[in-house]
């Protein structure tokens, strides 16, 4: 394909393995910053499995019994953040921007702010009553329904999140403790609580998130099968990775 630096690639990209849709996040930073591309993917898996942020230790963040019992994969994925349940319902999106397209780019704290307040922006024309709370949350009133992430490389940023819309949210206690770690406005309420799906399809989000992005739909999808394999089998299914911190 032509690359284009400036424009923002949409596809539409989901695995049937939880590990390889894990992996494929790193692998597209990793493309971007040999190609010079802007990527929005958007992915939602078909089952259930837990992802912890890069620093999370798995005894405090998830009902390891539980997991067991049910099968539900624990992956460690290489950004920050908190750890999320995935499945059915969720949506996921990841942008993989060049930190120079955009001055509030060139921060943590101002990447957090820019990302979070043009998705805002995006929605705010489907629903109402949309604040960015915390760091890095998106919710409607006090309810988050969206929870983000970013990794950082040398000319690139990851910065992935997902959005609540037709979740079973009745199933996060059963994988997932409190976080030891939570904003203020969380107010110690439980995940019964805290989290709220929104009236929306998948593709109304997706469709005004490509909108506000001016995203182009026409990019074929990008060839990083051997990087994307070679992650998951040597980092994203060992445990050594998932489970040592």
């Amino acid at each position: 394909m032509t690359e284009n630096p400036t424009e923002i690639n949409a596809i539409d990209l989901t695995f049937e393995s939880p590990f390889k849709n894990i992996a494929f996040e790193e692998a597209l930073l990793d493309h971007a910053e040999d190609t010079n591309t802007q990527w929005l993917r958007f992915w939602e898996s078909q089952t259930y499995f837990v992802v912890l942020g890069r620093g999370n230790k798995v005894t405090e963040n998830c009902i390891t019994e539980n997991c067991t019992i049910n099968a539900i994969p624990i992956i460690r994925r290489c950004s920050g953040g908190g750890t999320v349940l995935q499945g059915p319902g969720c949506l996921n999106y990841t942008l993989v921007l060049n930190t120079q397209s955009h001055p509030d780019l060139s921060q943590i704290t101002s990447t957090n702010h820019f990302i979070l307040n043009q998705n805002k922006v995006a929605l705010s024309q489907l629903i109402p009553n949309l604040h960015v709370r915390g760091h890095s949350d998106l919710c409607s009133g006090t309810l988050k329904i969206s929870g983000n992430a970013q990794r950082r490389k040398k000319t690139h940023l990851l910065f992935h999140g997902t959005f609540l819309y037709n979740f079973e949210l009745g199933l996060i206690s059963q994988y997932l403790c409190p976080p030891p770690l939570q904003p203020d406005y969380r107010n110690n309420r439980p995940h019964s609580q805290f989290v709220t799906n929104i009236p929306l399809k998948a593709n109304d989000i997706q469709n005004a998130l490509i909108k506000q992005w001016h995203a182009s739909t026409a990019t074929p999808i990008p060839d990083i099968t051997v990087l994307t394999h070679h992650l998951m089998n040597e980092k994203y299914m060992k445990s050594e990775w998932n489970y040592n911190r």
